[in-house]
């Protein structure tokens, strides 16, 4: 697969994400009449079936990463050049502002917003730390141990980190910056937004410390 053909796949990808994140969620409070569970509710389930049919779709193609988080651990594997995860990362998050806007434009909203969803504070910091380190457990250990379970894997964990996590498990620094120039139900200021990817971050290369020494062959026992 050509190196364009990756980057378009990562840029779609993206985009047709944080389109239905920010859209299901205008959708939902548009529909929820103020009962927030119910709106979140609304959130969730088309963010965690999209996941599943875009990896199912680019996973063959780009690895349908979608998440500078995941391409820094493969980066981080050797399996990415500093290029090519560059690349990546750049595709991701302008997919991901292309999405955003997309879904104005579909609700009648104006394009350009910035949102004013405070998201601070050490609960949500730490809730995107666990968040991220569960979504990369995830993917390392599904596609190890059976990854043609990869898709409906992520689809499912990230429909339960919604819920989970005091945060609504934003688990992606592509996602969570878009996420800032949405004044909707998805949004979050601008200024959160450095500790959130900080703490993704450092989740996902807890995850694959964790993850690295789960795959280490046990040594073997003296006798």
């Amino acid at each position: 697969m050509t190196n364009s053909r990756r980057l378009m796949a990562e840029f779609l990808g993206t985009a047709f994400l944080l389109a239905t994140v920010v859209g299901s969620g205008i959708m939902a409070e548009a529909l929820a009449g103020g009962n927030v569970a119910i709106a979140l509710l609304g959130n969730t389930i088309p963010t965690g079936a999209i996941l599943v049919v875009l990896i199912t779709m680019f996973g063959p193609i780009s690895g349908a990463h979608f998440n500078p988080a995941v391409t820094i651990v493969m980066l981080l594997l050797r399996e990415m050049d500093r290029k090519s995860a560059g690349l990546y990362i750049l595709m991701q998050v302008a997919g991901g502002l292309v999405g955003v806007w997309l879904a104005h434009l579909m609700f009648d909203l104006a394009t350009w917003q910035m949102s004013l969803k405070l998201r601070s504070g050490l609960g949500q910091w730490v809730a995107e730390g666990v968040a991220t380190f569960g979504l990369l457990v995830t993917i390392l250990l599904t596609r190890r141990y059976r990854p043609e379970g990869i898709a409906v894997s992520v689809g499912l964990y990230i429909t339960a980190a919604y819920w989970f996590t005091a945060s609504t498990s934003f688990a992606n620094p592509a996602v969570t910056l878009a996420r800032a120039f949405s004044d909707s139900f998805a949004g979050i200021r601008l200024q959160d937004v450095p500790v959130f990817v900080v703490m993704q971050i450092l989740g996902a290369i807890m995850a694959l410390v964790v993850v690295r020494w789960f795959l280490n062959p046990e040594p073997k026992q003296p006798g």
